[in-house]
């Protein structure tokens, strides 16, 4: 088991997006703004379905890997810290997935 934490790889991203975008994927990425790092996330997470569906294991634990970085990517663009995303998940954790949603619904 690994101490690697997404906060761990958020920390990463901020440091990698303020490299030159000519030598870092993820300067490259955040330089292009959200439409740039929302389309590669988009991609990702087809990639991570397809591998999901066609019950390809290893390819779905390196989808997923992509697909988290690119998502803190998208996060980092927009200016919105894991935290935030962590504290809205541990905030439907006090009721069931289906309350939750059905309280979505009639918002």
């Amino acid at each position: 088991m690994t101490d690697f934490r997404l906060e761990d790889l958020e920390r990463i991203v901020a440091e990698r997006a303020q490299a030159d975008p000519t030598q870092s994927w993820t300067a490259r990425l955040v330089a292009g703004g959200m439409a740039k790092a929302s389309k590669k996330l988009g991609e990702e997470a087809v990639e991570t379905v397809i591998a999901a569906v066609t019950g390809d294991r290893p390819a779905l634990v390196l989808e997923s890997a992509d697909l988290l970085f690119h998502l803190l990517v998208v996060l980092r663009v927009a200016d919105i810290p894991l935290a935030d995303v962590l504290a809205e998940l541990e905030a439907r954790t006090a009721q069931s997935g289906l309350a939750e949603k059905a309280a979505r619904r009639s918002d």
